[in-house]
């Protein structure tokens, strides 16, 4: 066990973040942690670090136990060189290095038979085992895997960290903290700044590394890859499932059906037996039933209502005119950083034809200019070649950057300036679809959360009617049931799509083709995300054909295994489901009988009855959580 939170609640003034929240982080865990934007995650992480205080519960913590917290907006010291800041994560590890060194000049020049040397030769061999446990002699292969893995293999490490860019500050962040090698490792959004290669090189990383992984993230691509099991605060509430973030969801479905079904029930049995109650007080043959009756409602142990459902968020993209069949065209086209005669050149010469109904995803190494790209599409940068349109083309644009709101208007204002016509009902309808309400709509742009700031962006494009979407890094600011609605959206937008992401959950749900961008060209894969990892793979040695052999025939043995499992748990499913159904009906006869006037006055066969009811709701109980697990434990049919 390194921690364990027993029964934790936290509130600011009058609001509770965290109520009786239970968690243990053993060795070894990989776990996500979700939330809403200010579900309390940031909270939860301060009080598990010892930076915030709690009101009430106890936390438990390993003694001595190291942990690397790396927060969304990580600081590193503008004076500090790339090289400093490694040695401050190292900090130990170089001093340890330094002494040995240090050690190994005076043992030379000292009389083996002095006390002094045996004093120094045990110094020695204190450190030395110390260095040992720090993993000090891999220290500098460590540091080059890193630096390369998160990109920095060809930076100058003399360079000051005031030179780096602000995602480059996260990337250098992450591996700083990667250095310290913590036994457990806390990540908020730590791969907001990397591309697919970095994103792939850290997934591996983290499935391999000795101790454990909390990660906050809204990237449910790198959840499914990493973790192990998936922690959600809602309502001030901690609530864990088994698995990533598919698992997860499917997860979580059951258990709100669960809930909602065991309240249900229960509020029908408290129903029927204070209406038999009321009916038959005044009986005198009934006496010894109502009383049992009345015993039951005291002895009734209250289910809790289930937490209401996050309001559904609605994106919504319609347009009016159906465009020519051909979208876009590019050819010959170039951008530069900067103007074009001072300026720098990213590219030169990419062509390209974009059909009508093609979702298009644009993925590629940072720094190619994949968003300038889109910039120059949009005519708000300048451009060599040839950029054009087609005919009845009307286009939206989405900058990540959020560039295009005005920081100094109301979030009514920002829409209504660009749709003068539009009344404040409609306008503040559109926004409450995107649960942007009551006086939220009358804040600042610039007080808006990032998630807030998009939707007004969004709102304004469903606004716009565009029937060409131009999407750069939609999904980014959006929490993650924020973004499982856009995706639904998008996908169900019957117009023309293009867009830059780096949300590879996304690009596997929504794009129909993968282009990647390269300075010279494109190069296009006829799918989505899956299926450009499974083609741009480099074709692998071929193996002997009878090792060949031997491993399919070991597959296909495996696949003809896991089938069958997954057949016979299929099968147990359906005779579950049934069995639950036979259940409750029975359940419901033996209610039924309890209220005929026959059982009524007597009290003995009543007794047996209600106990049989007992058995039976416990039975009905058993099934469902046997159902619930049985239905976690399979793939989700295709």
């Amino acid at each position: 066990m390194l921690i364990t939170l027993t029964d934790v609640s936290k509130s600011f003034l009058d609001e509770t973040v965290l109520e009786k929240v239970n968690i243990t982080i053993n060795e070894n865990d990989r776990i996500g942690l979700l939330g809403v934007n200010a579900a309390g995650k940031s909270t939860l992480l301060n009080v598990m670090t010892g930076a915030l205080q709690y009101d009430e519960g106890t936390v438990s913590t390993k003694k001595g136990l190291n942990i690397g917290y790396l927060r969304q907006n990580e600081v590193l010291d503008s004076e500090n060189t790339l090289s400093e800041e490694i040695k401050l994560a190292l900090k130990r590890t170089y001093e340890v290095r330094a002494e040995l060194e240090e050690l190994t000049k005076k043992l030379s020049v000292t009389d083996a038979s002095s006390e002094k040397y045996s004093q120094l030769e045990e110094r020695y061999e204190s450190l030395n085992s110390e260095y040992i446990a720090l993993d000090g002699y891999a220290a500098d292969t460590k540091i080059n895997i890193i630096l390369n893995g998160l990109g920095f293999g060809d930076f100058d490490l003399n360079m000051k960290t005031s030179s780096l860019s602000g995602g480059e500050k996260t990337r250098f962040a992450i591996a700083k903290i990667l250095l310290k090698n913590p036994e457990l490792l806390i990540l908020d959004e730590p791969t907001n700044h990397l591309d697919f290669a970095m994103l792939e090189w850290l997934e591996s990383y983290l499935e391999a590394y000795k101790g454990a992984v909390l990660v906050v993230s809204h990237d449910r691509y790198f959840l499914d890859k990493i973790a192990k099991s998936i922690c959600e605060i809602e309502n001030g509430r901690l609530y864990s499932y088994k698995g990533g973030y598919s698992s997860f969801l499917k997860q979580k479905e059951e258990r709100l059906k669960v809930l909602q079904r065991e309240y249900d029930r229960q509020q029908r049995e408290i129903a029927r037996l204070e209406d038999y109650v009321s009916k038959n007080l005044a009986r005198s043959s009934s006496s010894n039933s109502v009383g049992s009756r009345v015993k039951a409602l005291e002895k009734t142990e209250a289910v809790a209502k289930p937490n209401p459902r996050p309001k559904d968020i609605h994106f919504k993209f319609d347009y009016d005119a159906e465009p020519f069949k051909v979208v876009l065209t590019l050819r010959d086209v170039g951008v530069f950083v900067g103007d074009r005669k001072s300026g720098r050149q990213l590219y030169d010469g990419l062509s390209l034809e974009v059909l009508k109904g093609e979702k298009i995803a644009i993925v590629g190494k940072n720094g190619v200019g994949k968003s300038s790209l889109l910039k120059a599409i949009m005519k708000k940068i300048d451009f060599t070649g040839t950029i054009r349109f087609g005919g009845n083309v009307k286009a939206a644009y989405f900058d990540q950057e959020l560039e295009q709101l005005n920081l100094n208007d109301t979030v009514i204002e920002a829409v209504h300036k660009l749709f003068p016509s539009k009344t404040d009902f409609e306008i503040r309808s559109a926004l409450g679809r995107l649960l942007i309400e009551d006086e939220a709509v009358f804040k600042r742009v610039r007080d808006l959360s990032g998630a807030n700031r998009a939707k007004v962006l969004f709102c304004i494009i469903m606004f716009r009617r565009a029937n060409l979407l131009i999407l750069d890094e939609p999904t980014n600011h959006l929490d993650y049931i924020a973004k499982q609605a856009l995706d639904g959206a998008l996908k169900n937008f019957g117009g023309t799509l293009i867009t830059v992401s780096h949300d590879r959950y996304f690009l596997n749900s929504v794009p129909d083709k993968i282009i990647e961008m390269f300075p010279d060209g494109f190069k296009i894969y006829n799918g989505n995300y899956d299926y450009y990892l499974e083609h741009r793979q480099l074709p692998q040695k071929k193996e002997s054909a009878p090792k060949e052999e031997s491993r399919n025939k070991a597959e296909y043995t495996a696949s003809k295994l896991n089938k069958a499992d997954e057949r016979k748990k299929r099968a147990r499913l359906n005779l579950i489901s049934k069995e639950i159904e036979n259940t409750e009906n029975e359940i419901s006869r033996l209610r039924d009988l309890s209220e005929s006037e026959e059982v009524i006055t007597d009290y003995i066969k009543l007794g047996g009855i209600l106990k049989e009811i007992g058995e039976k709701e416990s039975e009905l109980e058993a099934l469902e959580l046997e159902w619930l697990e049985l239905s976690e434990s399979l793939p989700a049919k295709p």
